[in-house]
């Protein structure tokens, strides 16, 4: 599964790519939505099932959007009043990396309770997209019932539902003694996820110093 450094390196993607003024404050912001639903890796301790439920619902970037989208609205912006003129630019972008870097992997690797609480159910969404020379495009993405091997997967709820994680081993209490793993990057694609975003972040620090 990504982990908590993947998914600060796809915000800090998100931030180079959607920021407009670029420092250390705004990109910390940025990666810190992104990061955000990891921290239910530490309440699924606690709240059985939480983990990729939590946080990790759709629900939330929704939630935080229609917010965003209020407050600018307002004749007396609170982001605006508290954070400056750039203030609801820098939430938007947080929320997109939320979307993007926070939920989105997750939901492509191990899966997700995608519309929790209103509806208990992961979701894994996996395929691939291909040209082919005799059946030209072929999508597994999607099933519509004559392609075979549809990427969408219905999995169980938050009862019978655990990930593994360094924090939380087993659902109920952890064997004794267990090793506990803490993923830093998982394949080489998560790498060079995690290259390309520090090169990108590093070229958007030198263009503000100019």
């Amino acid at each position: 599964m990504p982990s908590t450094v993947v998914h600060v390196a796809f915000g800090a993607l998100v931030a180079t790519a959607l920021l407009r003024e670029f420092d250390a404050k705004t990109l910390a912001v940025v990666c810190a939505f992104a990061a955000l639903p990891d921290v239910d890796t530490f309440l699924g301790v606690w709240i059985a099932g939480g983990h990729r439920a939590l946080l990790h619902t759709a629900l939330l970037p929704a939630v935080l959007g229609a917010l965003v989208v209020w407050d600018t609205r307002r004749a007396e912006s609170w982001l605006h009043a508290k954070f400056g003129r750039d203030g609801p630019h820098v939430a938007v972008v947080g929320v997109v990396a939320l979307l993007f870097g926070g939920i989105l992997p997750d939901l492509m690797t191990n899966g997700v309770n995608l519309l929790y609480p209103l509806h208990d159910r992961f979701y894994t969404f996996t395929g691939s997209l291909e040209l082919s020379s005799t059946e030209g495009v072929v999508q597994t993405f999607v099933d519509f019932g004559d392609e075979p091997g549809g990427g969408g997967t219905v999995g169980g709820t938050t009862e019978n539902t655990h990930y593994y994680t360094g924090v939380d081993l087993e659902r109920g209490s952890d064997p004794a003694n267990a090793e506990r793993v803490f993923p830093v990057v998982a394949s080489g694609f998560q790498l060079v996820v995690v290259l390309t975003a520090v090169a990108g972040a590093v070229g958007r620090f030198r263009e503000a110093k100019r």
